[in-house]
């Protein structure tokens, strides 16, 4: 049985984005996994850093990482980065010390060491804008931050991160595809 933190971004149950999710949970169920579901909004994170210690809700959060396996996130793309509420939830929850620190080589430089080594990432985000303009305007952004500026940071390396391109604008046999996929990411963790 895989433990899998699951952090979901989504403010409407009626969103694609909330059947990615309902699929997600489905699939891994029927396969024995164990879910554990963050509903940013629905909880009504905070997602204000504002330079104090971590609250009950983060250090929640972390032990509950600490016990799991694989770290999901389903969350649109708006604006070439995560919704603000996930965007606060990696500031305050996957920050130093606790997620990863910094080795002094000599001077200010240094390297980061990740304390979250052996765990998975999977991430499946929407986006607006067809595939195209995101590779080839806009240089795959939020997939670089995400894998190398948020995992890669707290020692992730194992990460699987689909997208799912003008979701707006596809068809509803586009959707199911998009779900199929889902599946199939599911049945390999």
């Amino acid at each position: 049985m895989t433990k899998i933190f699951l952090v979901y971004s989504h403010y409407d149950d009626k969103s694609f984005n909330s059947s990615i999710k309902q699929t997600f949970i489905n699939e891994a169920e029927k396969y024995n996994h164990k879910v554990d579901l963050v509903d940013l909004y629905k909880e009504k994170f905070d997602p204000v850093f504002d330079g104090s210690g971590p609250d009950n809700v983060v250090l929640d959060h972390r032990q509950r990482i600490e016990n799991c396996d694989v770290i999901a996130i389903i969350a649109p793309i708006w604006n070439f980065r995560l919704p603000a509420i996930a965007e606060g939830w990696i500031d305050k929850v996957l920050a130093p010390p606790w997620a990863f620190t910094f080795k002094k080589l000599f001077g200010n430089y240094g390297y980061p060491v990740g304390k979250l080594k052996g765990k998975k990432a999977v991430i499946f985000c929407t986006y607006g804008s067809p595939q195209f303009a995101i590779r080839t305007f806009f240089l795959n952004m939020p997939t670089k931050r995400l894998k190398r500026g948020v995992f890669n940071l707290c020692g992730i390396t194992d990460i699987t991160y689909k997208r799912f391109f003008s979701v707006p604008f596809v068809d509803q046999k586009k959707r199911l595809n998009f779900l199929e996929i889902v599946k199939k990411t599911v049945q390999k963790i």
